[in-house]
């Protein structure tokens, strides 16, 4: 019987994928690979957050990262519809609508399956989706994550948490006497401030990790972590990259120092309670001398 249904799911028009708990691809039908270009052999086995077909939705969000609707049919069990755009094998965006409902076994969920169609035959460059996609998502000067994808990526990792235990840690990072530089140098010296720092930030920056531009002169991270050490571990090692970078103004080189808070998740956490917590601890820091980390 089995056989039997692996052959009518073979043969049906819609791309079909399932996945496990951990969102491992374990299944993936002929018309995924038509739809795709991707064979069953360079996709099952991986993780839909590898983020090798590059989900983004109608606004320019990328799903894997902060909003993926089968993690959440994972969480709740809910059935989703969504429309996206998913990145065929030869570079080009097509657009889907996609139908995930919730696999289970005994009662228990145990996965997720998406049923998708291609939405149009209109195929778009991948260029110009990505570039709507970065200006939704990025910050204009430094092009780092903006805070609408931070808020979006928090809610993801405190959903991923709740689900399945995975700790992270939220720092919120203030450079020190930042007016100093604007009043003293000028804005555009300020500016460099800004996108030297993000430069250093883009060369460090892990794959499981997030940070960004929160506004101004605030800059707050989202990092994985495996033990509560690990957090002031991570603040004094962004603490140091910022200390380590330098801003030319004529013949000097300028220095920058931030002051750092982290926090690590807990248990009755909202994403409003862990970035305060985190900003508190930052501001603490301000208060005690500047340029040092303090964690909660």
């Amino acid at each position: 019987m089995d056989e039997l249904y692996l052959t009518i799911i073979n043969n049906l028009n819609d791309g079909v994928y399932f996945v496990d708990l951990d969102r491992r691809i374990l299944f993936w039908n002929k018309a995924a690979e038509r739809i795709t270009g991707y064979s069953a052999d360079e996709i099952m086995g991986r993780q839909c957050q590898d983020n090798i077909l590059n989900h983004i939705d109608e606004d320019g969000r990328p799903l894997c990262v902060i909003g993926c609707p089968l993690f959440a049919t994972i969480i709740d069990g809910k059935q989703r519809q969504a429309r996206v755009f998913v990145r065929h094998k030869d570079g080009y965006r097509i657009p889907i609508l996609v139908n995930i409902s919730p696999m289970k076994k005994n009662g228990e969920i145990v996965g997720a399956i998406e049923i998708f169609t291609q939405n149009s035959p209109t195929v778009y460059e991948d260029n110009l989706v990505e570039h709507l996609s970065g200006i939704a998502m990025h910050d204009a000067l430094t092009q780092l994550p903006n805070r609408r994808y931070l808020e979006s990526f928090l809610n993801y990792k405190l959903n991923e948490y709740k689900r399945f235990g995975r700790l992270f840690a939220v720092l919120f990072a203030d450079i020190d006497d930042f007016s100093h530089f604007n009043n003293e140098y000028g804005h555009d010296t300020g500016d460099r401030v800004l996108v030297n720092i993000a430069s250093s930030i883009k060369k460090n920056m892990n794959r499981n990790d997030l940070i960004g531009r929160w506004g101004g002169e605030e800059f707050v991270g989202i990092y994985s972590v495996v033990n509560d050490y690990d957090a002031p571990i991570i603040a004094e090692k962004f603490r140091q990259m910022v200390l380590n970078t330098e801003v030319a103004h004529e013949d000097t080189a300028l220095h920058i120092s931030v002051s750092v808070g982290i926090a690590l998740i807990r248990n009755d956490d909202t994403p409003a309670s862990i970035l305060e917590r985190a900003d508190h601890c930052m501001y603490q820091g301000k208060k005690a001398g500047k340029n040092r980390v303090t964690s909660d």
